[in-house]
């Protein structure tokens, strides 16, 4: 990629999803496809990786993805992801169940990415926090968060 197109990009990320065994499917993934022709995310590289019962970690191609109704998907990968990146998803995968790997770029926040580039600033941490996570933290809070609330937003309580 000449070095003009990646400043304009915005951030990258990755998302390895684990289905549990017989549970990939097509179902989900016409919402990434949405996703990519509405300009919100570009599909950067994607793998499909099944972990056997035996422990083998082996990519999904051709006719593993069309009969997991995956076919859109087909010829989808660029390269970036490799054997290291297969590898590392089966480490932490559980025996019997699939993934899918995508390295994406943020299209929505490319202006800012650049703006913000272009300004000297750089990104010095980032994460991405899980749902379950956050879910997990509202509910620890919550006794803490009514109390603190003035009576006449609690209805008296």
């Amino acid at each position: 990629m000449p070095e003009e197109l990646l400043e304009e990009m915005g951030p990258i990320d990755y998302l390895c999803v684990e289905f549990p065994d017989g549970s990939l499917n097509g179902k989900a993934f016409p919402l990434l496809v949405d996703l990519v022709d509405r300009g919100i995310v570009r599909i950067l590289d994607i793998l499909f990786v099944k972990k056997s019962l035996d422990g083998n970690v082996f990519a999904l191609e051709g006719r593993d993805l069309e009969l997991a109704e995956l076919g859109v998907f087909h010829g989808a990968a660029s390269g970036i992801l490799g054997g290291d990146d297969l590898r590392e998803a089966g480490s932490v995968l559980t025996a019997g169940s699939a993934a899918v790997v995508i390295v994406y770029e943020n299209l929505w926040a490319a202006p800012l990415a650049v703006q913000l580039r272009r300004n000297g600033a750089q990104v010095v941490a980032g994460g991405r926090i899980p749902v379950q996570a956050l879910l997990a933290a509202l509910d620890e809070t919550e006794p803490d968060a009514a109390s603190a609330m003035p009576t006449s937003a609690t209805g008296g309580r």
